[in-house]
């Protein structure tokens, strides 16, 4: 078997783990669990790092159990929160669900017939027909309030100046994060929790129960929460989270955020978002730090996440959106889809043009429909200086007539004003 602790290890992907785990992991084959609360319909790279410990620990011969937590998602988990969570409803948590299980289908085997092929559980098959009084009474009674508020989640929150306080209900999470370990370690076996460093308290609650209920043994370990090299957090650009979701985040904008790290985080990232092995990636590191100008690990880096999340072709697709930017290639500007033209362009200043006043003279496009010059006069000369294109093509012609030939994606006229002004006219 390969070393799951020791693999973890190199990678950096290792913040807290409880006495034994290791000892253990190796006996033979184990089962472990990671809890993924359904808060949107889709993960985010924030959630990464857990897939991606779940993808080792299935690759080093044990079988990953992910847990969806339609009944904690319920609640929210107060860890790092200075404010509750909107609770969500049954229908919208049921959809998140679905489409969560969708996605971490691509990185982990379900289907196959090996004997640690994942698993997938949703916590509300358990929680919900299990009555209040039941689970106090049953659950409740092995933990005391002083064990739970003596967690850091609990007493960061409340010691943080807030008027509305930590609600009952949210409170409870621990306990019923606790009982979800438990009933994997009855039910199917599952004798280890991983997730991030802010679960540590939430995870040991669940060893602690079932030690008290059953005296049984299990095991906790997690790993660090990324930051950025300059301390910001993770994840997030101007426009919100990366989501894993090509509807939420595109692959071009995927795969741009991978190629725009930082050379210091690129060294970390490349450990924990990629399955190289460590000789591939140290030469990697070696390679890049003689010559950063090549950004030879970021686009290695960039590579391997786009394809293992979206896919070779969507993977290929981003690239020749990046390389179009710097040339002059009007047939790959033409072959981009609409949503990978608007991901790639959708910052640019646009203009509006109604269809029915095309065709019309260039200089008109420029100067009077649109406000990409402030006069014909100064159109002309860019036009004659050879400095504008209209889709990537160079246009020298000042009497060129603009029409439905200079249409791409149905609605979308890309104007280039010297180098790098780009301007989108939307023809409606």
């Amino acid at each position: 078997m390969i070393n799951f602790v020791e693999e973890l290890t190199w990678r950096g992907m290792i913040q807290d783990i409880m006495p034994g785990t290791e000892k253990k992991l190796m006996e033979g084959p184990q089962a472990a669990y990671v809890g993924i609360d359904p808060t949107a319909d889709s993960l985010h790279i924030g959630h990464l790092v857990s897939v991606m410990i779940l993808k080792h620990f299935q690759r080093c011969g044990h079988k990953p159990i992910a847990l969806v937590g339609g009944a904690t998602g319920m609640i929210g988990d107060p860890s790092m929160k200075s404010a509750e969570r909107n609770l969500l409803d049954e229908e919208t948590l049921t959809h998140n669900v679905a489409c969560l299980k969708a996605q971490l289908a691509r990185f982990l085997d379900f289907d196959s017939d090996a004997p640690n092929k994942a698993e997938l559980v949703n916590n509300y098959d358990w929680m919900k027909d299990y009555s209040f009084i039941n689970f106090i009474r049953d659950i409740g009674k092995h933990i005391t309030v002083n064990y739970m508020m003596a967690k850091d989640s609990v007493k960061k929150r409340l010691s943080r100046d807030s008027s509305e306080g930590m609600s009952f209900t949210e409170f409870s999470y621990q306990l019923m994060q606790g009982y979800d370990f438990y009933w994997l370690w009855k039910h199917k076996g599952c004798i280890l929790q991983l997730g991030g460093s802010d679960q540590w308290g939430n995870i040991t609650t669940g060893t602690e129960l079932i030690r008290r209920m059953d005296g049984g043994e299990a095991f906790a370990l997690t790993c660090p929460l990324i930051r950025k090299a300059d301390g910001t957090k993770f994840g997030k650009t101007e426009k919100g989270n990366i989501w894993l979701d090509a509807e939420r985040t595109s692959p071009y904008e995927f795969y741009q955020f991978w190629m725009n790290v930082a050379d210091d985080d690129a060294e970390r990232y490349i450990k924990i978002f990629t399955m190289l092995d460590r000789k591939t990636i140290e030469d990697l590191i070696a390679e890049h730090r003689e010559d950063p100008g090549q950004r030879k690990l970021q686009k290695v880096l960039a590579r391997e996440v786009t394809v293992m999340v979206h896919g070779r072709q969507a993977y290929d697709k981003a690239v020749e959106a990046s390389q179009m930017l710097f040339s002059g290639n009007s047939e790959a500007l033409r072959s981009l889809d609409e949503k990978t033209f608007l991901a790639v362009f959708g910052d640019v200043p646009s203009f509006d043009v109604p269809r029915a006043e095309l065709p019309c003279g260039l200089l008109d496009l420029l100067a009077v429909k649109t406000g990409i010059f402030p006069s014909k006069g100064e159109a002309r000369k860019m036009v004659q200086g050879n400095g504008v294109s209209l889709n990537k093509d160079k246009i020298a012609d000042i009497d060129y007539q603009v029409g439905e030939k200079d249409i791409v994606n149905g609605h979308y006229i890309l104007a280039q004003k010297g180098k790098k002004n780009y301007f989108i006219i939307n023809v409606k």
